[in-house]
């Protein structure tokens, strides 16, 4: 029997859907044409050949994935990534923590921050920039309509431009989204 991952991790679990992924031998034409776009060039998870059974949804969901986490201008990829594990701490998302927790550490080099963050939360004693990216993708997972102005002034004050708080905003709201289908399409196992 498998046994449910419920902390937080770096080590990457397995993830097993609920509903049967698509089997690609008897994918139709626009499924396979939407795999095409998949957001790793490694294989296609089972979580995007679930996917795969509602088509239209698959052929918008991955070109904005890889433009959000993918994009070469604005936030570095790194905090992109903390953004998407500050969003699925909120979300209790297992999985996504720590898919986007071992991206983080493999894209800064440093393990320390990830780290603290899964120990001590919003408390993580952790550099000022990196504190103040992961305290508003919690804030805005937690109740979106509450990020103000004043939320914004401490993401700048912290050395964000206008154009990485974007960046912010679509990685930490992707993952509010993705992060529920993930809850509801699966559960993280141990590997």
């Amino acid at each position: 029997m498998s046994k449910i991952v419920h902390d937080f991790t770096t080590d990457i679990p397995v993830w097993k859907p609920y509903v049967t992924p698509l089997d690609l031998a008897e994918a139709s034409a626009d499924q396979l044409e939407a795999l095409k776009v998949t957001p790793s060039n490694n294989k296609v998870s089972d979580y995007v050949l679930v996917l795969a059974h509602d088509v239209e949804t698959l052929k918008h969901r991955s070109p904005l994935f890889n433009a959000v986490m993918y994009n070469r201008d604005g936030l570095s990829r790194a905090e992109r990534e903390l953004g998407a594990v500050g969003a699925s701490i909120v979300n209790r998302c297992i999985y996504c923590a720590a898919v986007h927790a071992s991206r983080y550490n493999q894209l800064a080099k440093d393990k320390y921050v990830i780290a603290a963050v899964f120990a001590d939360g919003v408390d993580a004693e952790i550099a000022p920039r990196l504190k103040a990216i992961l305290n508003f993708a919690v804030k805005l997972s937690k109740c979106p309509s509450e990020a103000d102005a004043d939320d914004m002034a401490a993401l700048m004050s912290a050395g964000l431009g206008k154009d990485e708080i974007l960046d912010l905003i679509l990685s930490t709201s992707l993952f509010g989204w993705a992060n529920r289908l993930m809850h509801t399409l699966g559960e993280p196992i141990a590997g």
